[in-house]
């Protein structure tokens, strides 16, 4: 049998509404011998909810409980979808991270994958039914629910696309794909058709909101091709592909707020890392890191980074000092391989990203 998966983000499925629109979507994506699995989202703003209501009770709220609590806001989504499909004559089943066999290691709020056992989806998908399943959650060798970090449902579609050998992992949003820049930000930002997997990882890792950094290192290294899609729109959203285009200038341009810790103190990254932080890169005496998967205080100091994305970005030093000539008050500036990158004022992030994007990819 031919498999897909298809993950449909909150924005997707928000209200009723949404969710049997997406079942309509679903039931025409079958046919044949074709067989879908859908990870879902919770729906709308529902975890964002639910980790206030968390932090009204305690300001460091413990991560084991955090999982438990989060972790519900899909399994909401999951059953409604199955019952959307179900009056619409399609057999389905929901089932959660863990009885999908999702396996993860004992990290709370940031889990990664371990193992996938695909066995029971296998006997739902080979009776014929739609196999709806909870995004972003897993259960750990220790039988604890765990929940796997910022865009954990684009993670789960894409294990379990590489477990059940899938054509592809369709992720679905309000976006039709990926674009050279923030639309919303940068005028003349393009649509990308078609995006190398490092490059996307570059991109994610540089602080794009449309794609996210565990899944498409997971698919860089099973071999699971991404399409990133609008759900209910009529575009060909971006084919994220092992091998990138060739290209003589930057794809695409983003940015993001960061946070300056201190490198030299191993109590202090000892506290980033437990609290979620990533890493990005060490800069003299100080480490750049991603807050976005983080629960708690972190020390240091915010900073803003631009980050151009292409093919072999870093070999190109000319067109690179082209674009900084355009920035004013660069910080720090560095490339390595298919990234480089710009440190500026925070206030001035968008323009930067602007101006990055005018030098490099228009």
């Amino acid at each position: 049998m031919r498999i897909i998966v298809q993950k449909y983000g909150g924005s997707s499925v928000a209200d009723v509404d949404r969710i049997g629109r997406v079942a309509d979507r679903i039931v025409a994506s079958m046919g044949g011998e074709t067989r879908v699995v859908a990870v879902v989202s919770a729906m709308g703003n529902t975890t964002n909810e639910l980790i206030a209501l968390a932090h009204q009770v305690s300001p460091d709220p413990d991560r084991r409980e955090l999982d438990m609590l989060i972790s519900v806001g899909e399994r909401i989504t999951m059953a409604l979808l199955a019952m959307a499909l179900r009056r619409r004559g399609v057999a389905a089943r929901s089932l959660t991270g863990s009885q999908s066999g999702i396996v993860t290691d004992e990290t709370h709020a940031d889990a990664s994958v371990v193992e996938v056992r695909p066995d029971r989806l296998r006997a739902v998908l080979a009776a014929g039914q739609v196999a709806i399943v909870a995004g972003f959650q897993g259960v750990s060798r220790d039988r604890e629910v765990t929940t796997l970090g910022r865009g954990g449902s684009d993670t789960t579609a894409v294990v379990l696309a590489a477990a059940l050998g899938a054509e592809h992992a369709e992720l679905c949003s309000d976006v039709d794909g990926v674009f050279s820049a923030d639309p919303r930000k940068v005028a003349g930002a393009q649509p990308i058709p078609e995006l190398g997997l490092d490059e996307a990882l570059a991109l994610a890792r540089g602080g794009a909101t449309v794609l996210f950094e565990d899944a498409v290192r997971y698919a860089r290294d099973h071999g699971v091709q991404i399409i990133a899609s609008s759900t209910f729109g009529p575009g060909a959203g971006t084919r994220l592909t092992p091998a990138a285009p060739r290209r003589t200038r930057a794809v695409a341009v983003t940015g993001a707020t960061l946070r300056a810790c201190p490198a030299d103190d191993p109590a202090a990254i000892t506290v980033v890392l437990a609290a979620g932080g990533r890493v990005r890169r060490r800069v003299g005496p100080v480490l750049h890191v991603d807050t976005r998967n983080v629960h708690g205080a972190l020390p240091g100091r915010p900073i803003a980074v631009v980050t151009a994305v292409g093919s072999a970005l870093a070999e190109q030093p000319l067109l690179l000092d082209a674009a900084t000539e355009r920035l004013s008050g660069v910080l720090e500036r560095g490339a390595q391989g298919d990234a480089a990158w710009w440190q500026v004022d925070p206030e001035g992030l968008n323009a930067a990203v602007a101006a990055v994007h005018a030098a490099l990819v228009i």
